[in-house]
């Protein structure tokens, strides 16, 4: 009995060990985690992703256009400790990451590429590159491929020293010459292969040399772009206290929006900074300011694909683009001025005071990083294409963004959308979103040359735009994937998608699939304006139900906060960032990953389906048969002809059938107060069935996942061991909220917490 129950303590203890982190997690913590995925998968399997499609094209090269970024180390969005030295440390590593891997590759090469001279020529270019070399080692003098690459880790070895402060592990000669830059490198490497190619010894560059090629074109020295975040009110604060600081305005947050635009349109035609020099600024104006400084020096040292995009939160208005404007204007990040007044025309309403007099067109600037802003909330999406509209009609900035680049990322936001307005109005208001983007950026590149890139802010859960991505790409609206497109893949499913390498591949592969298909193959048809309008209909009903609970209802904030583990996923060690942006328990301010990982846990899956069953029960309550009758078939029509539809409503199915009513009102239970919890939990059920029943009559299919077989059977094997975990976290809950428990209980709560997510994966 005593071997016993040391025998489960030490399971227990090796549960614990496996499943829960005992401390918060950093940043640089979370970079690291990070980097593995680009050590383990990406580095090695991109390169061999590009080598398949050229062989399935018939060995004609193909351009590299997959490319990898992240925001770990430079997203400030509610995250307190991002600094500027977590975006130095974050691109220091990565570049490490980086460096070591080619260094690996060109130690390899090395002992693979024992040509003798001897035996076979080499080209006058490759002979020169050997001769360059630092090796005089007697016993590789006829060795003129190895001379040469232990001449290049030479000056990788340097370059790795100079960018990160570390050093190779292996050393046939000393680091000298380092690289400035990345495309120096693959200039060498393309001598070899030239040489080889030359003189019989292609099939020697297949196994290694081209992979290596492929790696250093697509991550050069800084392994992925850093995108940059932060919310619109921290920059107008910051804009604020300059302003201020420097006598310029004292009110700068209190003037209306024109007031702001007019203002600074003339700072950014003005070639003077704005800060005083000795002035003593607040703590925050000098951490954002310290980021954009960063910013420029990483980029003087990593290149400039090492931070390309600057994401504002929560954009507004135009104003909010034109402060991360100034505030590159004010580190360097973007040189010269806006537009010159003597050939540009006004702003309509304002004067041709704007700028100084005399400005020559060389003084015409161009900005560093590309300002993206990102649309959230219902209301903001429906905002977009006005805002940009009306921000490229400002003098100068289309020619701006023309010497810039011609590009311009627009970012939307699927996790607060659907908090704000539920699944259906979410993704509608994504989807015309986009539509209106087309159409305004369709005449910006007629007559700019400027392309728009829309970046799919995606999370994990259905609930945050998750879902398979190979069908959520090919229903885009027409015209919004030709050729280019950035989607997040977040950390609750990343892991699974990426930890193992094949299988990285193969998600990667998928997302290449799609992206040629939607660009060569066009299979998206615009909406009939009849799909166009029921959708219409169907959204506003669906807005209106979802918000009449979530934030109508009274009580509903304390409902969600009992019947859901959410205090207790915030104790999770999982992420550096808060749970909550502000210090409330308002769900406006609760970021939704723990929102839809709370309703995941509970089993009701709310965020991805709620309102649905009642807009279509809306839509078809007719004042005849027939007109119900014709209703329905219009919606039936939808679901077998519109992808957007059609891939909607599987994703529902999907949530639906990884709902759980019986397990949900367990939950209920820890609901102190009977009235809320019956009035809340009735409304739930009801539209659980209404949903169910509307997803029947549309779908033709009475069974879940009646489409899917692979899944359906997958959930079936799964759920057996996860529903005892439910009845065991309501338990634990219970007690440990009712402070009778100790420790041990709070690390099983948590535990259960992580079992569950494993199970219900891309809806945990």
């Amino acid at each position: 009995a005593a071997n016993e129950a040391q025998m489960r303590a030490r399971v227990m203890q090796l549960w614990q060990t496996r499943l829960l982190r005992f401390s918060k997690l950093t940043v640089s913590d979370e970079i690291e985690n990070a980097l593995s995925y680009y050590e383990s998968t990406f580095l090695r399997e991109i390169p061999k992703l590009y080598a398949e499609l050229e062989d399935l094209l018939g060995s004609q090269p193909v351009h590299t256009f997959l490319r990898m970024g992240q925001w770990i180390g430079g997203d400030r969005d509610g995250n307190p400790n991002v600094s500027a030295q977590t975006l130095e440390y974050a691109l220091r590593r990565q570049s490490e990451v980086a460096l070591r891997h080619y260094l690996t590759e060109v130690h390899y090469l090395g002992g693979e590429l024992s040509i003798s001279a001897l035996l076979n020529s080499c080209t006058p270019d490759m002979l020169a590159l050997a001769e360059r070399s630092p090796d005089t080692n007697e016993h590789r003098k006829d060795e003129p491929y190895r001379r040469a690459l232990t001449g290049v880790y030479a000056r990788l070895a340097a370059t790795l020293q100079d960018l990160t402060g570390t050093t190779a592990a292996r050393h046939a000669v000393a680091p000298q010459n380092a690289y400035r830059l990345a495309e120096e490198f693959i200039a060498d490497l393309r001598v070899i292969e030239a040489s080889l190619k030359a003189y019989h010894g292609g099939a020697l560059t297949a196994q290694r040399l081209h992979p290596l090629i492929r790696a250093v074109e697509v991550f050069g020295f800084h392994l992925a772009t850093v995108d940059l975040r932060q919310s619109s009110d921290k920059h107008e604060e910051v804009v604020a206290e300059l302003l201020a600081t420097a006598r310029v305005e004292s009110s700068y947050q209190s003037l209306d929006e024109a007031a702001k635009r007019l203002l600074l349109l003339r700072l950014l035609n003005d070639a003077r900074p704005l800060r005083v020099h000795g002035a003593a600024y607040s703590a925050h104006a000098n951490a954002e300011l310290a980021i954009f400084t960063m910013a420029r020096e990483m980029r003087a040292r990593f290149g400039h694909e090492a931070i390309r995009h600057y994401i504002i939160s929560h954009t507004e208005t135009v104003s909010d683009l034109l402060e991360v404007l100034l505030l590159q204007k004010e580190v360097g990040l973007m040189q010269g001025i806006l537009f010159d007044p003597q050939a540009d025309a006004a702003p309509r309403g304002g004067s041709t005071a704007l700028g100084r007099p005399g400005v020559g067109r060389d003084d015409r600037g161009h900005v560093d990083l590309i300002v993206v802003p990102l649309f959230e909330t219902i209301e903001d999406l429906r905002n977009a294409a006005p805002i940009m509209r009306e921000f490229y009609a400002l003098p100068g900035v289309a020619e701006l963004v023309k010497r810039s680049g011609c590009e311009q990322d627009i970012m939307l936001g699927y996790s607060d959308s659907n908090k704000d307005g539920g699944i259906f109005t979410s993704n509608w208001e994504l989807y015309r979103a986009e539509i209106a983007l087309v159409e305004l950026f369709d005449d910006l590149a007629k007559n700019h040359k400027i392309k728009l890139r829309m970046f799919h802010g995606r999370g994990g859960t259905v609930g945050r735009g998750g879902g398979p991505s190979y069908q959520a790409i090919l229903a885009q609206p027409p015209g919004t994937v030709r050729g280019q497109i950035r989607l997040t893949e977040q950390g609750e499913v990343i892991g699974s998608k990426y930890a193992n390498p094949e299988i990285g591949r193969r998600n990667l592969e998928t997302l290449v699939a799609a992206t040629l298909e939607a660009t060569l193959l066009q299979p998206t048809k615009p909406a009939t304006p009849a799909f166009l309008e029921a959708a219409a209909t169907l959204s506003q009903a669906s807005m209106g139900a979802y918000r009449t609970l979530v934030y109508e209802t009274p009580g509903f904030t304390d409902y969600f906060f009992s019947a859901t583990p959410i205090r207790e996923i915030a104790e999770l060690n999982i992420g550096s960032r808060p749970a909550s942006r502000k210090a409330t328990h308002k769900i406006e301010d609760l970021r939704a990953i723990p929102w839809g990982f709370s309703w995941g846990q509970c089993r009701l899956t709310l965020p991805g389906w709620y309102g649905f069953g009642s807009a279509v029960e809306t839509f078809l309550n007719q004042p005849t048969p027939a007109a119900r009758k014709e209703a329905l078939a219009l919606l039936q029509k939808m679901y077998r002809q519109w992808p957007f539809f059609s891939t909607l409503l599987s994703n529902m199915d999907m949530v639906l059938a990884k709902s759980d009513l019986a397990l949900a009102s367990r939950y209920s239970e820890l609901v102190t107060d009977a009235r809320l919890r019956k009035r809340v939990f009735t409304a739930i059920e009801a539209e659980w069935h209404r949903t169910a029943d509307a997803l029947v009559q549309i779908t033709g299919e009475k069974q879940r996942l009646a489409s899917n077989a692979a899944l359906a059977r997958s959930i079936r094997h799964r759920f057996p061991y996860i529903d005892p975990l439910h009845h065991l976290q309501v338990e634990l809950v219970r007690r440990y909220r009712a402070g009778l428990a100790d420790e041990r209980v709070r690390r099983g709560i948590h535990i259960s917490i992580n079992g569950i997510a494993a199970g219900l994966r891309n809806t945990g």
